[in-house]
């Protein structure tokens, strides 16, 4: 006899749940104690590792959305993440920090959705060419605008808010990391996120079926946008500092990495992506100059092993322990 059953879902209800049993809860539960308490027990080098993996996951959950929910290919990650960098940097001392985060992504939307217009008429490669020139004349822009990133001297942001150590800005990402990823796994659960897949699988039956195809990219453009707009305004805070050199175009290749090697489609392989990309600079860093070499083998390595990424190697593990001891 198994140890587990196996629930089938027979509502819709069931299938909105972000903690479907007694189990996911008990993990649930596990996991956020460990990221509680682990900030206590590693030195101040890896907390700052670890904090950043943590905001950079918000931004992959966002683009994960789009294109790995919504199929639609972009290369404008880095755009997003310098607007809603500098729309906090310009307004937090004015507002306050979660003003200025909520702003920063708000602002990244907006943009986004302009962004996302042309969407309408094209994608696949010309999509992902549209949305790479966003990226570069975003970095155009902040590189000859003094007013907007400050020039050679570039920005420092102030920690204040009674936010400034680096211990409380961890715990700052990881309350926002959590309420970004349930949202997002709800928005990837409802019916706005089954519509996303339908688009992603073929746009012409989903319109057929009389899906507003249109209103449904921009809103994906819009949400994504958000997240990584927010992660931009988080990220600026994390650092400190601001100087349009950190939103180049290899940013958005780094973060669209982390949805592949992680797992299109996948909220989960948002967080083991983004930790992927992260850590692995950081474990070469004595061979610096090679880091983009060894990035693109391990990507390699990962694809062909594993097409469902990081998120597929989960997965297996889940399986053997549920279908334990009948394996």
């Amino acid at each position: 006899m198994l140890k587990r059953s196996i629930k089938m879902k027979t509502e819709y209800v069931d299938d909105l749940r972000v903690i479907a049993d007694l189990p996911a809860f008990i993990f649930f539960i596990i996991s956020l104690g460990v990221f509680i308490i682990l900030p206590l027990l590693i030195s101040d080098y890896l907390l700052h590792i670890l904090t950043h993996v943590t905001i950079y996951s918000i931004g992959t959950l966002g683009q994960n959305i789009l294109i790995g929910y919504t199929g639609l290919i972009s290369f404008g990650q880095a755009g997003f993440i310098a607007v809603g960098a500098y729309s906090l940097a310009h307004t937090v001392d004015k507002i306050g920090l979660i003003p200025a985060i909520i702003l920063s992504g708000s602002i990244s939307a907006l943009i986004g959705a302009i962004v996302g217009i042309p969407s309408l008429r094209v994608k696949g490669p010309f999509l992902a060419i549209i949305t790479l020139g966003f990226s570069i004349t975003t970095f155009q822009i902040i590189q000859n605008t003094p007013q907007i990133s400050g020039g050679r001297m570039g920005m420092h942001i102030p920690k204040s808010w009674g936010i400034d150590s680096d211990l409380e800005i961890y715990y700052l990402s990881l309350i926002l990391a959590y309420i970004f990823f349930f949202v997002g796994y709800r928005i990837v659960k409802s019916h706005i996120g089954k519509t996303f897949v339908a688009i992603r699988d073929s746009d012409i039956a989903a319109e057929s079926l009389g899906i507003n195809v249109a209103k449904y990219k921009i809103l994906s453009f819009a949400v994504s946008s958000f997240y990584t707009g927010a992660m931009g305004g988080l990220y600026a805070y994390f650092m400190g500092y601001l100087e349009p050199t950190m939103f180049q175009l290899t940013e958005s290749i780094y973060m669209f990495a982390a949805i592949v090697i992680g797992g299109i489609g996948s909220v989960l392989g948002s967080i083991l992506g983004s930790a992927f990309v992260i850590s692995i600079p950081q474990i070469f860093v004595f061979m610096k100059e090679y880091t983009p070499l060894i990035l693109s083998i391990l990507i390699i390595i990962v694809m062909m092993f594993e097409p469902l990424g990081l998120y597929g190697v989960w997965l297996r593990i889940k399986l053997y322990f549920m279908n334990f001891p009948f394996r």
